[in-house]
């Protein structure tokens, strides 16, 4: 037993058949687990249907939406479907929305020119719209005019920017209510995101981050198996791995020995970069993003159904071992 402030839930990956998340989210409710956050990425499964099915047939377990395309759903709509989720589920819903792939923008005709400015005007009207404001607005990506929620949510529910770069997290420091940070998020990564939104540890900005779930019974077995994922985060590194201190000894390892020089590094180094390597492992990987102002964790498992099935039971493990 840790006691740390966290909450716990798992990732239901963006491959995963739609109809598996009832049973995951049953698995979760009834094991204990907090959370359980469905991904929206283009194009395979949508968020507010999962999020409403999970919702639907579970009894306390939150679920957060990571994350909804500002630019996909009119932002009227993006609130009116939130505040429905929140009717089935009070108090369990957590709303993220980000820029989306700008890529897969560009396929639906909806890329914005200004991706910053777009996403700082939906998280506002979406927020005052689900605080039951009537909101008239003409801006430089959002027009709305005297739109109000026939039911808004009572109370609302927390909406999170999606975001990484820092004039992002500056957005989000002033408009939104916490940040969503993607895998691998590092506490360096926590700590430079808080700096760069402006925000203090203790003053209510909620951060929510996704770690990617390795854990064996051999710590060596837990190092091999993740190395190819880190390798393929090294052909294109996000912000989770530049804000290490030893970022260049990583990529220098990679150079020199491939995966097996990734998988040989020292086990501190795992830690710091994922719930990686033994369940004690894990555990220290979590004391560190709680330490850093983390407050939710969502564990991304294998995105092999099977896989991830099993891998369920060690989030409930976690979620138990934190409390």
């Amino acid at each position: 037993m840790t006691g740390l402030d966290l909450s716990i839930g798992m990732c239901f990956d963006r491959t995963f058949p739609a109809g598996a998340v009832t049973e995951l989210a049953r698995r979760l409710d009834e094991g204990g687990a907090d959370e359980l956050w469905v991904i929206e990425d283009c194009f395979y499964t949508a968020g507010v249907s999962l999020a409403a099915a999970a919702l639907a047939t579970t009894e306390r377990l939150r679920v957060g939406l990571g994350i909804l395309p500002a630019v996909a759903r009119n932002p009227a709509v993006t609130a009116m479907e939130v505040a429905t989720l929140c009717g089935i589920g009070p108090g369990r819903v957590i709303a993220g929305i980000g820029h989306g792939v700008q890529s897969w923008m560009a396929q639906m005709g909806a890329r914005p020119s200004s991706p910053v400015t777009t996403l700082e005007e939906v998280i506002v009207a979406v927020r005052r719209l689900l605080a039951g404001e009537r909101v008239s607005v003409a801006g430089r990506a959002v027009r709305l005019d005297d739109v109000a929620l026939e039911q808004p949510p009572s109370p609302p529910p927390p909406v999170l920017a999606g975001v990484r770069g820092p004039r992002s997290l500056a957005m989000a420091g002033r408009v939104a209510d916490g940040v969503l940070l993607a895998e691998p998020a590092t506490p360096a990564c926590v700590t430079a995101a808080r700096e760069q939104a402006g925000r203090g540890a203790d003053d209510g900005f909620h951060v929510a981050v996704f770690s990617a779930l390795g854990i064996a019974d051999n710590r060596d077995e837990a190092h091999r198996a993740m190395a190819p994922w880190l390798a393929g985060l090294l052909a294109d590194p996000n912000p989770g791995l530049t804000a290490l201190p030893w970022f260049d000894e990583l990529v220098d390892r990679f150079d020199a020995g491939g995966t097996d020089g990734l998988a040989a590094m020292p086990a501190d180094r795992w830690t710091e970069i994922g719930p990686i390597g033994t369940f004690d492992d894990a555990l220290a990987h979590l004391a560190l993003l709680a330490g850093s102002g983390v407050r939710t964790v969502g564990l991304f498992p294998s995105a092999e159904l099977d896989v991830a099935r099993g891998q369920l039971d060690q989030v409930l493990a976690l979620a138990r071992a934190v409390r």
